[in-house]
Order: C-alpha cells, then structure tokens, then sequence
C-alpha cells in the first residue's frame, strides 16, 4: 500500500490544517462527517478544537459508535488537543454529556495548560521522530494525568505528559499541523501503512 487514505473527522476544530498535513506526508486526504464516509479510510484524524463540541455533533451525526468500533478493531487514529481527549478512557473533568471514543489507556485533564491567552510553542523531543525537536503549540491543551501499562509516553513537557502512542492510537496536547513541520503526521501515516487498507482487512 503506497498512499494510504485517512480522513479528518470534520464537525468542528481545525480541519483544514489537518488534511493539508497529511496531504504533505502522502497522503490522500478527506474530510469525514458521516459512517460512510469513515468506512472509506484507513485512518483518522482527530482535530483540536472543542471537546464537548466534538463529542456532542458526532452522536448527533451517527459516527460515534462507528468510530468507536473501527478504533476498537484497530483502525488507527490519530488526536490532536480536542482529539486527544476524545482518545482518553477517562477524563478528569468532563463536561455534562461529554463522551469519548477510548482507545488508550490514560486519564486526561482538560485545559490543563491554561485558557486561550496562555497558549504557548514549546520545542520537544518526540519518541519516534528523528532529528530536530518538534515545535508543538499548546492551545487551551490538555495534559495526560496518568497512563495504563499499554500506553506509550512519547514527550512531556515540565513533568507533563503530552504525546502517547497505543497500539495504533497516537495523541498530542499539542498541534502539530499548524507549524509546517510535518513529521508527526508522517509518523501517522506510516502507522497507517503498516496497519494496510481498509480493503485488505
């Protein structure tokens, strides 16, 4: 499989940066809002922008339970921020109705890092990812609190964790696609090759 197929769940956060990201690590990339189309890829993105927002339109849209049983089947799946705490098992304070889709094994805490005004660009070194340090830029990030025996720490920022990979789950409190720097995304996209297309399962 040469160019895999990953879609970027596209109700809310920034979806456009995402698929740009994964376009330049070659990959073909598509919005995803409905079943359907998330049966079409081999991968997802999960994008930043508001957790609750998030969880609420993707019952609303009928893709939740369709997520959660790929991502259980072992699709791979990639959050940003928002996306990392849609990949928790456990949220330290979720909003009233807010759901997750799992699939690693750790306790996020929302806006750990501050509200919108204490965003900040920190330079990390990434488990996986060679050469230089990785810019991340915290936006109203999460942190994680803790992880399972199963879940991989992959960066941590003063004392906090901050990139996890399980199985074929990867998350970040930062975000990657808004610097340029690709190379997280192709980590990503490499998961996804090694993983095969959706029609070799």
């Amino acid at each position: 499989m040469n160019t895999p197929v990953i879609g970027v769940l596209a109700l809310q956060g920034d979806v456009r940066e995402h698929l740009i990201a994964l376009a330049a690590a070659d990959a073909v990339a598509r919005p995803v809002r409905r079943p359907e189309e998330l049966a079409e890829v081999d991968g997802l993105v999960l994008p930043g922008g508001e957790s609750t927002t998030i969880s609420k339109l993707a019952v609303l849209f009928g893709v939740m339970e369709p997520l959660r049983a790929r991502v259980r089947a072992g699709m791979p799946v990639y959050g940003t921020c928002a996306g990392m705490i849609m990949l928790a098992d456990k949220i330290l304070d979720p909003r009233s109705g807010q759901e997750t889709v799992g699939g690693i094994d750790m306790i996020v805490r929302r806006n750990a890092f501050g509200r919108q005004n204490e965003s900040f660009e920190a330079a990390l070194d990434v488990r996986g990812i060679p050469g230089d340090p990785v810019e991340g830029v915290f936006i109203r990030a999460p942190w994680v609190e803790s992880v399972g025996a199963a879940a991989e720490v992959l960066a941590e920022h003063d004392g906090h964790i901050v990139a996890v990979r399980q199985g074929n789950a990867l998350a970040t409190s930062f975000h990657p696609e808004l610097t340029g720097d690709h190379r997280v995304h192709a980590l990503f996209v490499d998961m996804v090759r090694a993983n095969g297309t959706a029609e070799s399962l």
